[in-house]
């Protein structure tokens, strides 16, 4: 990164995030079937705040990244809730990624799937989004990979509409975002964007224990206040 590049804190933390992007979504407030999915860790926070400002229910996506072998930045697929599995085939191909090789990634991201799902949800079944209005959310988007994935895996399940919601991404990402699912929302899009955590003043890792205390914290809270300044 070059020394003279000194990013602007966008937001103070998370939290100030979802209210941010709240304001991006207000459409959505209080419509009937519109539902609000997190994808751990990192969005729950963020889709916290949205959900408590558009008055709407919260739940989680699970999805896990099925990185290439000595490159696991680069996603050759994902497995997410519900038992699907996103596989990209071209790229595979291109790779000589062996079918072996795949099973044993997969193999391996399914425990820590299963692992969250036991520990996140309490038993508690994965919300039916079929025929729903979907807003997935994250902390933000660079390469986009597990947000693609989701929304892939999301798409398979039927929603009635799909909304992918960010405070802040790289702007191509975005444009890339678009042609997959219905609406794109990305609230900030700095130039040069270089990495999601950049933007934020505190950007500490979200803990398991966090996520099970804001999903407990969404069955009862108040609505929340929609703040637009970033």
């Amino acid at each position: 990164m070059s020394a003279l590049f000194r990013p602007r804190h966008l937001f103070t933390d998370r939290t100030h995030a979802g209210r941010v992007l709240a304001s991006k979504l207000k459409h959505y407030a209080d419509r009937p079937g519109a539902i609000v999915l997190a994808l751990p860790r990192g969005g729950v926070p963020v889709a916290y705040e949205v959900a408590r400002a558009l008055h709407l229910p919260l739940d989680l996506f699970l999805v896990r990244k099925l990185g290439v072998p000595g490159h696991e930045e680069l996603a050759m697929g994902a497995i997410a809730s519900g038992g699907i599995r996103v596989i990209d085939e071209e790229l595979v191909r291109t790779l000589g990624i062996a079918p072996d090789m795949i099973e044993r990634v997969a193999a391996r991201e399914q425990k820590e799937l299963e692992r969250r799902e036991r520990l996140y949800r309490d038993s508690r079944p994965a919300p039916d989004i079929r025929d729903r209005i979907v807003i997935l959310i994250d902390d933000g988007l660079a390469t986009g990979s597990t947000m693609r994935a989701a929304a892939e895996a999301v798409t398979r399940q039927r929603p009635k509409r799909l909304v992918a919601a960010v405070p802040t991404a790289a702007a191509e990402t975005c444009e890339a975002l678009r042609a997959e699912v219905d609406e794109v929302i990305c609230g900030v899009t700095p130039d040069p964007f270089h990495a999601v955590g950049l933007w934020y003043r505190d950007f500490s890792q979200t803990s398991d224990e966090e996520v099970r205390k804001l999903l407990a914290r969404s069955q009862t809270a108040a609505p929340a206040r929609i703040d637009s300044r970033p």
